[in-house]
């Protein structure tokens, strides 16, 4: 008597992994995908500056800081700074 073959199931399907925008809304001119950061994390200092009102904001970051880090940090400040 022959053993019977096992039926192998095909791996699962692995999601893509979107990247994260690092063009943004600029906060005061409106203008959409305006605003450009640039993290040099040799300097822990995030740049976000925007092309057509020249404003800028720069903070500090950390080594799991993103983009998207830094243009939040940039919307809170421009709140904090309005209240």
């Amino acid at each position: 008597m022959g053993r019977r073959k096992k039926a192998n199931k095909p791996p699962p399907k692995r999601k893509a992994i979107e990247a994260l925008d690092t063009q943004f809304t600029c906060p005061f001119c409106n203008h959409e995908k305006s605003c450009e950061v640039k993290l040099e994390k040799a300097r822990n200092t995030g740049v976000i500056s925007c092309r057509v009102c020249s404003e800028s904001f720069q903070t500090s970051i950390n080594y799991l800081s993103e983009a998207v880090d830094v243009y939040a940090d940039w919307i809170d400040a421009c709140e904090q700074a309005n209240a």
